[in-house]
């Protein structure tokens, strides 16, 4: 036995405790929620990322100027781009977000994001962490929000997944004991499960929603995953008017694809893990993840971002201007309600959907066979602008 590896990964493992219980200590003296209304101007960030990233970034920040453009010569927004978040730039300085980016990120109030690489075994890059991982820890944004609607197949679901903790946290902190033993870490705590649950019941309250559903692997991983589920049931008794319910991931996956069964769910409120893999399986009812948005709510800072990739072959491949933007625009919709423009919100989901899936006078390929961003983005401001844009929604979902 090795007793120097075990000694050495006591030492390890002692400094992970001090890291997690300072966060601990953090969490504990809360921090009060941003009143947008009170914010002059209320500063919008675009970060365009790798990839296809600045293309669909481009498309995502002129539909939101088209929308709020009264706002913006007013005053009461302004937009920024922030440079730099690349892989190049993020592997030259070996961080995820470097200082000088983050100090930018940091006086904005609401960010718009595109899509940034996380180097993988075989990349020319170094190990460095997940852009967004970084940011969600960076700017306490616990909550990822993501939304899935199919009103023709009765699908309607709000997912509120754990951001800032579970498996991701510690994501590059494990390590190898000995060559034949490797640690990861998964961290649950009381104030990071209690936030995101209440969030997901204050929304069910909200809109008169009646169910929020718990989801875990409680039965086998039962210490963390048990204190979810435990905080979980102890916050529904504060909401007896909405059922609360809960099911472990690996079935939760199954009903899903259960027509029978899947109409019946509503509200999630999830670990990190679960649910990154349950929203993109979602996604993929609505057309896949690149027609999904997402949000990362925090109570000071708020990231809203595409779900998908970064798209490196179609840049190389000379197809980028070709990327469908509609992920990032649908995130565009979800910022534009956080900040307290939700029927302008509304009106662009509509939009999209009429667009994407009912008239489709452009229809996106990827390709040099289908239209370019910029023209789908075009076709977007004209159907926003068309009188007619509700009765055809309508006639879209009924």
């Amino acid at each position: 036995m090795d007793n120097s590896a075990i000694e050495k990964a006591k030492e390890q493992f002692g400094k992970i405790v001090e890291e997690q219980i300072q966060r601990v200590e953090e969490l504990r003296k809360g921090q009060e929620w941003i009143d947008y209304s009170k914010e002059k101007p209320i500063i919008i960030g675009i970060i365009g990322g790798d990839g296809i990233g600045p293309y669909i970034g481009k498309e995502s920040r002129d539909i939101l100027e088209f929308i709020l453009q009264e706002e913006e010569k007013s005053g009461k927004v302004e937009f920024r781009n922030i440079e730099g978040l690349t892989i190049e730039n993020r592997a030259k300085q070996n961080k995820s977000i470097p200082d000088d980016i983050l100090e930018e990120i940091k006086k904005c109030h609401v960010l718009l994001k595109g899509p940034t690489t996380t180097p993988r075994r075989g990349d020319p890059w170094p190990n460095i962490e997940s852009c967004n991982v970084s940011m969600r820890r960076y700017l306490d944004l616990f909550a990822n929000v993501r939304p899935v609607k199919v009103p023709k197949e009765g699908i309607d679901w709000m997912f509120f997944r754990e951001n800032t903790e579970g498996a991701y946290i510690m994501g590059s902190k494990g390590f190898n004991v000995i060559d034949d033993l490797a640690f990861d870490f998964k961290v649950i705590t009381t104030q990071g499960s209690d936030r995101i649950i209440r969030l997901a019941f204050e929304h069910a309250k909200k809109k008169n929603i009646n169910k929020v559903t718990l989801v875990t692997k409680a039965n086998v991983v039962k210490t963390t995953d048990g204190k979810f589920l435990d905080i979980g049931y102890k916050i529904a008794k504060e909401y007896p008017e909405i059922e609360c319910d809960d099911w472990y991931i690996d079935i939760m996956t199954a009903k899903l694809v259960d027509p029978q069964r899947r109409t019946q769910f509503k509200v999630f409120a999830i670990p990190n893990l679960y649910g990154d893999i349950l929203t993109d399986e979602a996604a993929q009812f609505q057309g896949g993840v690149g027609t999904a948005g997402s949000a990362n709510i925090g109570k000071r800072y708020a990231m809203f971002e595409a779900i998908h990739g970064s798209a490196p072959r179609m840049v190389r491949e000379g197809r980028a201007k070709y990327a469908d933007p509609s992920s990032m625009i649908r995130a565009s919709a979800m910022l534009l309600e956080h900040i307290g423009f939700p029927e302008r919100a509304k009106n662009l989901e509509m939009a999209l959907d009429v667009c994407g899936n009912y008239e489709r006078k452009v229809v996106l390929t990827g390709r040099s066979t289908g239209g370019t961003g910029e023209e789908y983005t075009k076709y977007l401001m004209e159907t926003l602008q068309d009188p007619k844009l509700k009765e055809k929604w309508e006639n879209y979902v009924y």
